[in-house]
This record gives structure tokens, sequence and C-alpha cells, in this order.
């Protein structure tokens, strides 16, 4: 059963695109990186990075120290009805975390193919609508309002 404590990674490059990923069990829902805790002990840093490269073959301890940043910024939403069987009986809402992550320009995607079907590089203002998560679009507009 999943926990209901996760992270979100907003994925992005020098030029403030921003990386969003098409979910493989609908279509049409694009989102930025996301993922459960795998221990209710689990540092958020490690599980942002990990959900990371899960997702997109992107390596964190690869990158520039300081490329994840902890956005300080955490939400309380309802989980879709549809995927509240993967969690415990009784839960229905789950607290989010927020991350970002600079990339460097070059950077290489590969997909999990279970999770994820499609990527795309969006000026930031274009990927915040196209979330199907209006908190996910939220994170982003965050990220860029406070730089």
């Amino acid at each position: 059963m999943k926990i209901p404590i996760s992270v979100l990674v907003v994925i992005y490059k020098s030029n403030r695109d921003v990386l969003l990923i098409e979910r493989a069990d609908r279509a049409s829902f694009w989102q930025s990186v996301t993922g459960s805790l795998d221990a209710l002990d689990e540092n958020l840093a490690l599980a942002a990075a990990r959900e990371v490269f899960e997702e997109t073959g992107i390596a964190v301890d690869q990158l520039p120290t300081g490329a994840l940043q902890n956005m300080h910024h955490q939400i309380e939403y309802e989980i879709y009805p549809e995927w509240r069987f993967r969690y415990p009986p009784g839960v229905t809402t789950n607290i989010e975390h927020w991350f970002a992550l600079q990339v460097p320009d070059d950077t290489i995607v590969k997909l999990a193919p279970r999770e994820h079907v499609a990527y795309e590089w969006l000026p930031y203002k274009e990927a915040s609508k196209k979330c199907f998560s209006p908190s996910n679009g939220e994170a982003i507009v965050k990220l860029f309002s406070a730089s």
C-alpha cells in the first residue's frame, strides 16, 4: 500500500522550460515527477531524487550540488477516487512536498514506460496550464515567481 506522503519535483532548464511527462495510465494527464515515500522515515530529498531517477533516468547525484532544491512548501489534496485502492483503507488525502530541479540544457530523458509514455519541455507558463493537477501548475508558477 502507498504511503499518503509524496514529493513533486518540477524539473527545469536554464531557459525556464519545464519537463512534463504523460502518465501511462491516463492519456493526456501531463505532470511533473511525483511519487510517494517508500517508508515513513524516508528523507524527502532522497525520495525526490529517487523518483526523478525512476521516472526520467536523470541521476540527481550526478548534477551539481544544490541542483535539487526543497521549495519548503507542502499541500494536502484529495486523492482521486480511482487511485484510492493503492492506499490503506480509509485514506482519502495525501500530503505533497514540492521540490525543484535545475538540469543542464542537454539533459537526456529516459522514461519508465510502465509509468509514462511521452515527455515535453515547455515554457513554464505553458507547462503550468497543461498539468492535469491544478496544484502541479501552482508549483511551477510558484517556482518562477520566486526568482
